[in-house]
C-alpha cells in the first residue's frame, strides 16, 4: 500500500448518519438542511403526508427528534409491533438499533429537527453530565414550551447559521437534558466510567487503525490503564464490552465502505481489520442479523439519491 493510500485509510472517520427507512405517502417540501457537530449531525426536515402515511426506521446510531410546529403532529409512534403507540409527542430519543414505526392520523405538513449521534460521543456527553449509561429504551417527551423554544433555536442554527458550533452543541445538550431528564425511567446518575477525553482518544485511535487488528490491550494502553480495569470502566462508559465495541466499529466502517459499489467484500474485510471475507460475514451477521451481501443489496434498493442541501451531501431520502 502506498503512503498516500495508507494515509487516506487511516484518516479519522467522519461521523455520517446511517439509517434504513421504508416510507410511504410522505414527501419533502424543502431541500434538506444539515450541519455537522463533533460526533453528531443535525438536520431539519419539512415534509407533508397523507392520512395513514408514515414509515419504518432503524439505525445503528442513536437519534433525537423534536417537532417544530406549534402543536405536535397527529402522528402515532411505536417501537414494537404490539406497542399501543403514542400520540402528542413533542420529542423522542431512539437508541441505536431500536426500530420505530410512524403513522399520520390525518393529512398534514410538519417540520422536525433531528440529531443523529455517534454512540461513543453520546456516551461521553452523558457521562460528563453524570449519567451512568445511554438509555436502552426509546424515550418520549410530551409537549412543553422549553422543548419547542430550544428546538426552534437549533433549527434556525442549522438552516441559517448565525453563530459557531458551540451554540448548536449547547442546544443539543439542553435538548438531551429535557428529553432524558424528564422521562421517569431515565438512567440513575453516578460517577464512574472513562472521562470524555479518554473515550474520544480511544475512538480516534480505533478509526486511525481500522485496517489492522486492534485489541483490548492496545486500547487500554491508549487510555493509560491496565487491561482488566480498562475493560470494567469501558463497559460503564460504552454499555458494551471493549471486544463487542471493537467489532461494532469495524462493522460500521464496513457499512460505510459498502456504499461504494466498486469495492468487493473481500477488499472491505481487509480494509476494516477482519482476517478475510468469511470473518467479516460472521461478525456482520451477528451484529446486523443479515449477511453483508444481503444488507448491501437491500440498502442499495432503498431510495438513496443526492439531495440538494445547504452544503451538498449524500443522505438518505427518508421521505419521498
Amino acid at each position: 500500500m502506498s503512503s498516500a493510500a495508507l494515509s487516506t485509510s487511516r484518516a479519522a472517520r467522519v461521523f455520517r448518519p446511517r439509517m434504513e427507512a421504508q416510507t410511504h405517502d410522505l414527501r419533502t417540501l424543502k431541500p434538506l438542511a444539515f450541519r455537522t457537530l463533533s460526533g453528531a449531525v443535525a438536520d431539519v426536515w419539512h415534509v407533508e403526508g397523507e392520512k395513514g402515511g408514515g414509515g419504518y426506521y432503524t439505525a445503528p446510531d442513536p437519534r433525537l427528534v423534536v417537532f417544530l410546529d406549534d402543536t405536535p403532529p397527529d402522528m402515532m409512534l411505536k417501537t414494537t409491533n404490539n406497542d399501543a403507540g403514542r400520540l402528542g409527542t413533542r420529542a423522542f430519543f431512539v437508541p441505536a438499533g431500536v426500530p420505530l414505526w410512524t403513522q399520520l392520523g390525518q393529512a398534514q405538513s410538519l417540520s422536525h429537527v433531528d440529531f443523529h449521534l455517534d454512540v461513543a460521543a453520546l456516551h461521553a456527553r452523558l457521562i460528563a453530565a453524570g449519567f451512568r449509561d445511554v438509555p436502552r429504551k426509546a424515550m418520549f417527551a410530551p409537549d412543553n414550551a422549553s422543548l419547542l423554544t430550544l428546538a426552534r433555536l437549533a433549527a434556525r442554527e442549522v438552516e441559517t447559521p448565525q453563530r459557531g458550533g458551540l451554540m448548536l452543541d449547547g442546544l443539543l445538550h439542553a435538548l438531551l437534558g429535557e428529553v432524558i431528564d424528564s422521562t421517569p425511567d431515565a438512567p440513575a446518575q453516578t460517577c464512574g466510567g472513562l472521562p470524555p477525553h479518554q473515550m474520544a482518544a480511544i475512538e480516534h485511535h480505533m478509526m486511525q487503525n481500522i485496517e489492522r487488528s486492534v485489541g483490548v490491550a492496545e486500547l487500554a494502553q491508549v487510555a493509560g490503564l491496565s487491561e482488566s480495569w480498562f475493560s470494567r470502566v469501558f463497559k460503564q462508559s460504552a454499555g458494551l464490552s471493549p471486544q463487542r465495541w471493537i467489532i461494532e466499529q469495524r462493522v460500521a466502517a464496513a457499512k460505510d465502505m459498502m456504499s461504494d459499489p466498486q469495492r468487493s467484500l473481500a477488499d472491505i474485510a481487509v480494509a476494516t481489520g477482519f482476517s478475510d471475507q468469511a470473518h467479516l460475514s460472521r461478525a456482520f451477521r451477528r451484529a446486523v442479523g443479515l449477511p453483508p451481501s444481503q444488507w448491501r443489496r437491500d440498502t442499495k434498493e432503498t431510495d438513496l439519491r443526492w439531495i440538494d442541501t445547504n452544503g451538498g451531501a449524500f443522505v438518505q431520502d427518508a421521505f419521498r
